[in-house]
């Protein structure tokens, strides 16, 4: 599937990354090894001038790899359409042990990518550049993450035989089934509910008191309970609420409903479960920066932004997932 069309944009993607990061990692080992802020030497100049050109092509290439996570998606989607056995993303990632880890890295990669992200946007808000030896020690630190992401992308891509027969998610997430990545047996629907809103509700109230009280104790737990929604919600959409949107109690698959006869409202489900998530997650490392000189009003502009754009995404998740639950609920079903 290498040379597929899906194959085809997935390695020019890497590529691209692999090109633009080249130039980043240059940069992060000459700032590493000559940083120093105090001086006007003619290298320290030449140093400043060119973390700027780095910085935004890393955060380029770090915004491709991002993307890459859609494209991975949609590639395995259509991959059904030849794999023997598949009827969506499940069957074809499950042809063979690279696709479900290359998927799962993908996903954590969004996370840890984001954070240098958020880390570069801090920096240059201020003149002094108080975090470029940090961001450039965390994209040394990534580039494994990084590497290992496209490594395992290319073997799923390069071991993916279409005569090989898979199951279908209907095998997959059988409620009777055996298999260990059943989680419908385990999910009883009303203590489920019960806990999934109460997180959501705990999301609300520790937000809204860190929005007027600068507690580090409450950016720690605000990106705990997050983090717990986070499981909670992709747990949801797998066992209960995708049930509800296929209007068939037994079809549990968290990659169906991104197809169209499901009007792909799996992208709006993730496109706002992930990054609620992430906005609400990374409030965690504000009480670590804050012992940086000069980024206080930088970090205050940033709580700000993060818990609102948090509770954005959290409502419109929360709206997205009980909308068919609740219309059945109202036409006279029950729990």
């Amino acid at each position: 599937m290498l040379l597929n069309t899906w194959g085809l944009a997935l390695s020019i993607l890497s590529a691209s990354v692999l090109f633009l990061m080249f130039f980043g990692c240059r940069t992060a080992v000459m700032v590493l090894r000559y940083w120093d802020p105090e001086s006007d030497s003619n290298r320290q100049i030449r140093l400043e001038s060119e973390i700027w050109l780095s910085s935004s092509l890393v955060e380029y290439a770090l915004f491709i790899q991002i993307i890459s996570l859609i494209v991975f998606v949609l590639a395995a989607d259509d991959f059904c359409q030849v794999i023997v056995g598949a009827m969506c993303a499940t069957g074809t990632l499950q042809a063979n042990e690279f696709g479900m880890p290359a998927l799962s890295l993908k996903l954590v990669g969004v996370f840890a990518y984001g954070c240098w992200l958020v880390l570069h946007k801090l920096d240059v808000s201020v003149e002094s550049y108080p975090l470029v030896r940090i961001k450039y020690i965390l994209l040394l630190v990534l580039l494994p993450l990084l590497l290992t992401d496209i490594v395992l992308q290319t073997l799923y891509l390069v071991n993916l035989n279409p005569e090989i027969i898979t199951s279908c998610c209907g095998v997959i997430f059988e409620p009777e089934s055996s298999r260990s990545v059943n989680l419908v047996e385990s999910v009883e629907q009303k203590p489920f509910l019960i806990l999934y809103y109460s997180v959501a509700a705990w999301i609300v109230l520790v937000g809204s008191t860190l929005k007027k009280f600068n507690l580090k104790v409450l950016y720690y737990f605000y990106a705990s309970v997050w983090t717990c929604f986070l499981v909670l919600g992709f747990i949801g959409i797998t066992a209960l609420f995708s049930s509800y949107i296929y209007a068939m109690p037994f079809h549990h698959c968290p990659f169906c409903i991104l197809k169209k006869e499901y009007s792909y409202i799996g992208f709006a489900l993730y496109g706002t479960l992930i990054p609620g998530a992430f906005f609400g997650m990374v409030t965690g490392v504000i009480p670590v920066l804050s012992r940086i000189d000069k980024l206080e009003d930088s970090l205050h502009i940033f709580k700000k932004k993060a818990i609102y754009l948090s509770f954005v995404f959290l409502f419109l998740f929360l709206g997205l997932s009980s909308y068919h639950l609740v219309f059945y609920k109202l036409a006279g079903g029950e729990l």
